[in-house]
C-alpha cells in the first residue's frame, strides 16, 4: 500500500476545518483529490471522530450516488442507521460531488438543515461540469481550494528528498538539476512521479489522457466533433507559453470562433490550461491586448506535443515550468506577462498587491547578458526595484545589478 502523502494544499484545508462552510476540492482527474481525502481523514479526522462519525462516499459507487441523489435526508437517515452520532461532529467525504444530478440544491439543503452537525468535504473532477450543475447560489456556504499536478517541492518529497533550494552549492545544483528537469518532461500528476519507469509514465499520462477526452468531454459536455476538439488540444499545446490568436486558430481548424472560445472555457475549466494577460499600469496602445496560454502540467504538453516523451527540455517547456510554479504557489491573477507591440516581452510579471510590488522574471534555457535589456528598460519604465533572469544553466553569469540570475526552484524565495 502506497503511503498517502502531505500536499500544500493541506495547511490551506486545516485553516477552515473548523468552519460551518462546506470545503470543495477542484481539480483534473488524476491529480491526487481522492489520496486528500484520505490523507486527511487518517491525520487529522480520525483524532476528532469516532469511526461511525467519519463516513467517506465515493459516488462512482451508483448505490451511494443513488443515495444522495435522493437527498440530504436520506443521507441523514442512512448516516444514522450506521451508528453515526448526531450529538457529535459526523465529517461527511464525498468524492466526485460532479455525478449527482444536482449538486448545489445538495449541499445547499445540507448545508442548510445539517451544518450544526455534519462537516461536508466534497471533490469534484471538473469545475466546469460543477459550475454547469450549480444552479443554485453557494455563496456563503461553500470555500473553494484547487488542487494541482505536483510543484517542485512536492515532487521532491514524494521521491522522499530534502533540498535547501535557495543553495548556491555547485554539488548540490548538479544533484538538483536533473530532478527539475525530470519534473519539466514527466510533469507532476502523483502516479507519474511516483513510476520510476519511462515507458510506464507515457502509457499512465496517455491513459489520463484519454480518459480526459473520451469521459470528460465526450461523455460529460456537449461537444459533438470530439476530433476538432483533440486537434486544437495539440496546437494549444504547441503554443504554451505563447500569444492565444482566436482568430488564427479558428482558421486553422476550419470552426466558428465562439466555438473556440467555448472549447478554450472547457479547457480552462478542466484545469487543462490557463490564459494569462497581460500586464499594465495604464491602458496603453503600445501594449498587446492578447493573453498567453499555458498547459498546466508540462508532461502533458511534451506528450501532445511529441506524441512520446521528448528527453529534451526546450524553451517553452521551461517557461511553462515557472509559470506552473508561480501558478501553484500564488494566486493566477498575480501572474502577468508584459509585451509591447514592437516585439519587447517580458515573460512573467509578478504582482505582489499587498507589497505593492510587481516583479518581472525573464524565462532562459542559457544565460546572456542580453537577455536583461528588456527586463531593464521594463524596470525603468514602471518602475520595478528588482528584475529575475531566470535560465537552466547560469554558468556564464556575473553580478548583475538589479537583476537576479537564478535558477527555476530557486523562485521559491519570491512567496
Amino acid at each position: 500500500m502506497q503511503t498517502l502523502k502531505n500536499r500544500k494544499i493541506v495547511k490551506k484545508v486545516l485553516k477552515f476545518l473548523d468552519d460551518r462552510e462546506i470545503l470543495a476540492i477542484h481539480g483534473s482527474r488524476q491529480v491526487g483529490k481522492t489520496s486528500l481525502l484520505h490523507y486527511l481523514s487518517e491525520n487529522y479526522f480520525r483524532a476528532k471522530a469516532s469511526p461511525s462519525n467519519l463516513v467517506y462516499f465515493d459516488l462512482e459507487d451508483f448505490v451511494l450516488l443513488e443515495l444522495c441523489n435522493r437527498g440530504p435526508d436520506e443521507v441523514v437517515k442512512y448516516l444514522k442507521g450506521k451508528g453515526s452520532d448526531f450529538n457529535r461532529k459526523i465529517y461527511l467525504l464525498i468524492d466526485e460531488v460532479q455525478y449527482l444530478e444536482n449538486p448545489s440544491s445538495f449541499l445547499k439543503l445540507f448545508h442548510d438543515r445539517y451544518r450544526s452537525s455534519v462537516k461536508l468535504l466534497v471533490t469534484g473532477s471538473s469545475s466546469f461540469l460543477i459550475k454547469k450543475k450549480f444552479r443554485d447560489s453557494l455563496a456563503g456556504r461553500i470555500i473553494d481550494f484547487e488542487l494541482f499536478p505536483l510543484d517542485f517541492e512536492e515532487f521532491l518529497d514524494f521521491k522522499n528528498l530534502t533540498y535547501n533550494l535557495g543553495s548556491d552549492s555547485e554539488t548540490l545544483v548538479r544533484e538538483i538539476l536533473p530532478l527539475y528537469e525530470q519534473h519539466i518532461l514527466y510533469g507532476g500528476y502523483p502516479a507519474i512521479v511516483l513510476e520510476d519507469d519511462v515507458e510506464k509514465k507515457e502509457a499512465k499520462l496517455k491513459q489520463v489522457i484519454n480518459a480526459y477526452l473520451k469521459r470528460d468531454i465526450r461523455d460529460l459536455t456537449a461537444i459533438r466533433n470530439i476530433e476538432k476538439f483533440n486537434n486544437l488540444l495539440r496546437i494549444l499545446a504547441s503554443q504554451s507559453a505563447n500569444l492565444l490568436n482566436i482568430a488564427e486558430l479558428s482558421n486553422t481548424l476550419g470552426i466558428a470562433k465562439k466555438t473556440v472560445e467555448e472549447y478554450l472555457f472547457i479547457l480552462e475549466s478542466t484545469y487543462v490550461l490557463r490564459k494569462v494577460y497581460p500586464y499594465h499600469r495604464n491602458i496603453r496602445s503600445e501594449l498587446t491586448k492578447m493573453p498567453k496560454i499555458f498547459f498546466e502540467d508540462t508532461g502533458m504538453l511534451n506528450l501532445l506535443v511529441n506524441k512520446t516523451f521528448s528527453p529534451v527540455v526546450t524553451g517553452q517547456m521551461l517557461e511553462t515550468s515557472v509559470y506552473s510554479l508561480f501558478r501553484k504557489n500564488t494566486d493566477v491573477e498575480n501572474i502577468t506577462f508584459w509585451r509591447t507591440n514592437k516585439g519587447q516581452e517580458i515573460d512573467f510579471v509578478l504582482n505582489f498587491p499587498k507589497k505593492n510590488k510587481v516583479v518581472p522574471v525573464e524565462v532562459k534555457l542559457n544565460y546572456a547578458a542580453k537577455h536583461q535589456r528588456n527586463l531593464r528598460y521594463f524596470m525603468e519604465k514602471y518602475p520595478a526595484p528588482n528584475g529575475y533572469l531566470c535560465c537552466l544553466d547560469k554558468s556564464r553569469a556575473g553580478r548583475e545589478d538589479r537583476i537576479t540570475v537564478s535558477f527555476p526552484w530557486q523562485m521559491y524565495s519570491l512567496f
